[in-house]
């Protein structure tokens, strides 16, 4: 409890920080006053409850799955959700309505889920179907998204590669709010459920004979964690490492129950994601950079670290 405070509080001190820092520096007066600040403080806001989402989606499929490599889009969420916002920028969809990117991402996202969940239902949504179908769809959808962008426009194959990359300059508010109610509701399913995470964890029969059923459980938690990542995918695109290496953090500093750790990695996720936000928009003041080109380059050798140091421990991070 006094380490999800500590968490909190920082979070709130990086609220003011997201605020206040930028390429310009807002002085104390303007904080209340200035456009800029209230844009600034939508942008904060939506890189805590994106980045919280992705480290809830990542530990959940990582316990889920038994793969300390799963991320959020393991089950070819990114794919499907690529391809969805590429189709409504080479359909002109996009002129139509603001919401034709967002909303489009989304329906392809779910698409491939509901995709993955009937292939792999004979497995009874097992390890190996899962993984397998997810591959499977992710690679149909990557040639796909390939091919729509190879007969794309100039102008639309920009506004589809920024999209992939991660943005969060041009996050809907109304589409945030929402992302945040279901984010508190996925928290709350996560933490009664968090018993049957760590059984399930510990392989499937085992937590079979402790009482849980694994079938009606995995497809909860697997459709809990998914939708998580699809929403902050139709908010702000393929933000990556977010959900594979702060799940690997927190174990490693706190421990593997999960029911103790829900809220942890909430935090602690959106702590990365902020921390990554206020450093794309302060440190590169002549051009920002995408956020998940950040996220990525920061990741990237904290992940290698982290795999080292399981090697060499022989140990789950």
């Amino acid at each position: 409890m006094k380490r999800d405070f500590l968490l909190f509080l920082t979070v709130l001190l990086l609220i003011f920080a997201g605020v206040v820092l930028g390429a310009r520096v807002l002085g104390l007066g303007e904080i209340f006053s200035s456009p800029i600040a209230e844009l600034r403080l939508i942008r904060i806001l939506a890189a805590l409850i994106i980045g919280g989402s992705l480290a809830l989606a990542g530990m959940t499929f990582q316990a889920v799955l038994k793969n300390v490599l799963a991320e959020p889009f393991t089950l070819g969420i990114s794919g499907g959700a690529g391809v969805g916002a590429a189709l409504a920028v080479v359909l002109g969809l996009k002129s139509l309505t603001l919401y034709a990117v967002p909303f489009s991402a989304l329906a392809g996202a779910l698409a491939v889920l509901l995709l993955v969940l009937i292939i792999s239902r004979n497995g009874s949504y097992g390890t190996e179907s899962l993984l397998l179908s997810g591959i499977i769809a992710g690679t149909v959808c990557s040639s796909i998204l390939m091919y729509l962008l190879s007969v794309a426009e100039t102008e639309e194959l920009a506004n589809v590669t920024w999209w992939m990359l991660g943005d969060l300059q041009s996050v809907d508010l109304d589409l945030l709010i929402f992302q945040g109610i279901y984010a508190l509701i996925a928290t709350v399913i996560l933490f009664i459920l968090g018993n049957d995470i760590n059984a399930i964890s510990l392989g499937d029969e085992q937590a079979f004979y402790m009482g849980v059923n694994v079938k009606r459980v995995n497809f909860i938690l697997i459709l809990t964690a998914s939708l998580l990542a699809a929403g902050t995918v139709a908010l702000a695109g393929i933000i990556s490492f977010c959900g594979l290496i702060i799940p690997h953090i927190v174990r490693k500093l706190w421990g593997s129950d999960h029911k103790k750790i829900i809220f942890t990695n909430f935090f602690a996720g959106g702590i990365f994601l902020m921390l990554c936000d206020i450093g794309s928009r302060s440190v590169f003041t002549a051009r920002e950079l995408p956020i998940g080109v950040l996220t990525a380059v920061i990741g990237g050798p904290v992940f290698l670290f982290l795999l080292n140091r399981r090697s060499k421990n022989g140990d789950n991070c």
